[in-house]
């Protein structure tokens, strides 16, 4: 029997884990895993245009299972290509392995073509990065490498030459048993006490719940019950959170609505639950706080805590709960719930004006008509800038949608390739790319993916031939907008050139009967609509100094415009609220 290459012991250890995919390029230094891929039917190699998008549509795929997703890059520029996908699912606790194929290993130091230092490279998207440079290394590198993506939610990557990757295995190699989930976190029990008394005290509680809510939506109503505290949220909290939330006052933030900042600013304690809500000029500077978070390393580091919390939002809140009094007051969350309904009232006016008939179209209605219109299970990958306004102000969540952004990194051209990762997750569920011409033109080169494979991924394309969200930083910064303009074509035309059903609308009217056709298309399919780039009007207290990048950092007023089917929700709150 042929001795196992290590080419083939990497790839029997993804397996182990659990990866299914191992997205990327291939490359000369890269083939031996290739063809260790290509002989082991329990996993498939799935070929990208970009490595930049392998990356992307890993970080995806993690952060739908919770579990571990795999990525490779060739030696030199095509390893490179990965780092601003990694750089996001680092970002995101997402856990992927990278592998970064590298030159020959009698070459390296030498400057030899397309010689890299991966290892120094990936340090700073990464928990765990290490050359392999001897056979004997393996499997414990591999395995620790693992670990450690899984362990910490983050990335991992493994540089390997090429020439090692053909080389075969040690014999009677060690392999342990691989962890591939996270445990649960419990605070201690004087943590828990010295939190309930701190909760007993006050009179005004407000929680403030992030990504880390994920799987304690039951818990957190409990609570907000329990001492009946207005609910607010950042945008990674907001699928998590908002939806069967009859405390909800909204999001806070630059793309924030309704009550929320009210809500962390007038209560005697706010409760920070599984957020590393950036913003420091949205938290308030002299409102006792705690913080709860599973990662221990973020405790304290956007704002001052007068309590910090390690542990599990959800088991943390169990522990808590009991030791709590109920509180009978409902005055503060009366108030702040008639103030967010208040708010979603004054701005919806904004986008219902015309809107059935303005022509370009409202990216306003394109976003509440599509939230209509999408499965309730629908996945929605979503690109940064002025995608991340509608998904955060237009869809609805119901706890079975999911919403993927890169919502921590920032990057351009996420929506696409996230959106092919979780389409090979599941080719039945709805996955829609809520896509900005500028994001989608980066890396359009990976629309032929869907093609290829013949992913089902729907593509809703917001075309202002503009990149609206840095001409809006200029404008509130007194800057002329400039080299922000694009001249597009017809990507309909596009699409349909490639095989795929593609549709351009220009005319509101004729939206909801494209969206449903490109919807319950069987394929792969692009809906080209052609939006007004002015659809945002600014808010007259916003000064120039009041925006650095994508944070509004000296006022809580945010960019108006519609709140779609929120402010139904809000109305139905405020129903509930008890009449004297």
């Amino acid at each position: 029997m042929a001795k196992q290459t290590v080419a083939e012991q990497y790839v029997d250890i993804l397996v182990r884990t659990g990866v299914r995919r191992l997205y990327g390029v291939v490359g000369d230094s890269l083939n031996p895993v290739v063809d260790a891929v290509r002989r082991n039917s329990a996993i498939e190699w799935i070929q990208v245009r970009h490595e930049e998008t392998a990356a992307f549509a890993a970080g995806a795929e993690a952060q739908l299972t919770g579990t571990l997703a795999a990525c490779a890059g060739s030696c030199g520029p095509g390893h490179v290509h990965l780092i601003n996908g990694l750089y996001d699912a680092h970002r995101s606790m997402a856990p992927v392995l990278a592998l970064a194929s590298h030159i020959p290993s009698s070459e390296i130091g030498t400057s030899y073509f397309q010689e890299t230092h991966p290892e120094r490279l990936f340090q700073e998207c990464s928990h765990y990065c290490e050359l392999i440079s001897h056979p004997q290394q393996m499997p414990r590198v591999l395995q620790t490498a693992v670990q450690h993506a899984i362990g910490r939610s983050g990335v991992s990557v493994v540089a390997l030459p090429g020439d090692i990757a053909a080389r075969p295995a040690p014999e009677r190699a060690e392999e342990h048993a691989l962890v591939t989930s996270r445990p649960t976190v419990r605070p201690g029990d004087a943590e828990i006490d010295r939190l309930a008394r701190m909760v007993n005290e006050a009179e005004r509680v407000t929680l403030f719940c992030g990504r880390g809510c994920a799987g304690a939506h039951e818990e957190v109503m409990a609570f907000a019950e329990l001492v009946k505290a207005p609910v607010g949220h950042a945008l990674r909290g907001k699928e998590w959170i908002q939806y069967d939330n009859p405390y909800d006052v909204g999001m806070s933030g630059l793309l924030g609505y309704g009550a929320a900042y009210e809500a962390t600013h007038e209560c005697d304690l706010l409760i920070l639950l599984g957020t590393d809500f950036p913003y420091g000029a949205f938290l308030p500077a002299e409102v006792r706080t705690v913080q709860v978070d599973v990662r221990a390393e973020h405790l304290g580091r956007r704002s001052k805590l007068d309590q910090a919390v390690w542990g599990d939002v959800r088991e943390t809140l169990r522990c808590l709960t009991p030791k709590v009094r109920p509180k009978t007051g409902r005055r503060f969350l009366d108030r702040m719930l008639k103030k967010h309904a208040d708010a979603l009232e004054g701005v919806v006016k904004a986008y219902t004006r015309r809107v059935d008939k303005h022509i370009p179209i409202h990216p306003e209605y394109v976003a509440s008509v599509l939230d209509e219109e999408a499965a309730d299970d629908a996945v929605f990958t979503v690109d940064t800038g002025m995608c991340n306004v509608w998904a955060a102000r237009y869809l609805s969540p119901n706890g079975r949608r999911r919403m993927i952004g890169s919502f921590t990194h920032g990057s351009m051209a996420n929506a696409l390739p996230q959106a092919i990762g979780a389409q090979f997750l599941d080719r039945r569920r709805q996955v829609i790319s809520m896509s900005g011409d500028g994001g989608f033109t980066m890396l359009m080169g990976d629309f032929l993916t869907l093609v290829q494979y013949g992913l089902p991924v729907k593509v809703i394309l917001f075309n202002n031939s503009a990149l609206s969200m840095v001409e809006l930083e200029m404008l509130v910064s007194g800057l002329p907008a400039h080299g922000t303009g694009y001249r597009n074509p017809d990507f309909a035309q596009i699409a349909r050139a490639a095989g795929v059903y593609g549709e351009r609308v220009e005319k509101p009217k004729h939206l909801r009967s494209a969206l449903r056709a490109a919807l319950h298309h069987k394929g792969p399919a692009l809906l080209d609509i052609v939006t007004d780039p002015n659809a945002l009007s600014i808010p007259p207290k916003i000064k120039a100094e009041m925006v650095t990048g994508f944070a509004l950092s000296a006022s809580k007023m945010v960019l108006e415009g519609g709140v779609g089917r929120m402010v139904q929700m809000a109305r139905s709150n405020l129903r509930n609220v008890p009449r004297p």
